[in-house]
């Protein structure tokens, strides 16, 4: 893979929130999920990965190419056009 999409990048910047706020576990418990499997699994890290990238398109996120390799380095792409993101979540005041 020589591009890809930094969800974390992604989720801070369509959320407006700082990157210490990224961290897996944060997203989804702001978002009011709960980690599904066990922690650092590849396969169960990727199934929530997946979770939260679903909830920010249902948000209005859209999700773009955002890091991509050249020459070795890693580098960052910039958007052409700036996206407004949507308020940052919030914790749910209940569970069902």
């Amino acid at each position: 893979a020589k591009k890809w999409i930094n969800i974390r990048k992604s989720y801070g910047n369509f959320y407006k929130v700082p990157r210490n706020q990224t961290k897996l576990t944060i997203m989804l418990e702001k978002l009011g999920m709960n980690y599904d499997g066990r922690p650092h699994s590849g396969l169960d890290d990727s199934k929530n990965i997946a979770r939260i990238a679903i909830r920010m398109l249902q948000d209005g996120c859209e999700l773009r190419v955002n890091e991509r390799l050249h020459a070795g380095q890693l580098m960052t792409v910039s958007s052409s056009a700036p996206l407004e993101g949507a308020p940052a979540p919030q914790m749910p005041r209940c569970r069902n």
